[in-house]
């Protein structure tokens, strides 16, 4: 017993210090100062889950090339999410006003979703995410200071009921978007079959 009982011990110690939210657990609420399509305002996920299942994208810093061309995805693909009956939200260290900034660019955001500030990581932090410290002087794809830490990149697709569906992460900016995209047309097509056998 005292050896399996060190064998835990051990399995646990040797755990990385931050690891994303699984499947099936439950997805930690937040609100923050969000912007959608440049206007600011006050996103709350409780509220966005009692509209159907939410897909909680985190990024490390608008204006950067990767993050770039998953807004732009996202951007692309929302009426597909729409469809499904699933909502978007991206959430990052970036200040309310790079945000304001990146959710009206029509290059990226285009004012179709709304993207959510972090800013000082506790959203990414409840999550599980790693959050790394910027370097001094790094500038984003427009030239100008970033100026913040960075979450990882991970994708959290969470049902009505607040609980991770799925956790996606370790994958390019694209398939990220379509790996998200995949999951909630699974979900949609599991709900339409239970209401159409009754379960």
């Amino acid at each position: 017993m005292k050896s399996l009982l060190a064998g835990l011990l051990l399995s646990v110690a040797v755990q990385p210090a931050f690891a994303a939210l699984e499947t099936g657990a439950p997805a930690p609420d937040f609100t923050a100062q969000a912007s959608l399509a440049g206007t600011e305002f006050t996103y709350s996920l409780k509220d966005a889950l009692a509209k159907g299942p939410v897909v909680v994208y985190f990024y490390p810093s608008a204006f950067t090339g990767g993050c770039n061309i998953q807004a732009r995805a996202f951007a692309e693909h929302l009426g597909e999410f729409s469809a499904a009956g699933a909502s978007v939200v991206g959430v990052s260290l970036d200040s309310i006003g790079r945000l304001i900034a990146f959710s009206a660019d029509p290059e990226y955001c285009g004012g179709k979703f709304a993207v959510a500030s972090d800013a000082d990581g506790s959203i990414a932090k409840s999550y599980g995410l790693k959050v790394a410290e910027g370097k001094a002087g790094q500038k984003d794809t427009r030239g100008e200071e970033i100026g913040h830490d960075f979450a990882e990149r991970t994708t959290f697709v969470v049902t009505g009921d607040g609980k991770v569906a799925a956790t996606i992460g370790g994958m390019t900016p694209q398939a990220n978007v379509d790996k998200a995209l995949e999951t909630v047309k699974q979900l949609a097509t599991v709900k339409a079959g239970a209401k159409a056998t009754g379960a």
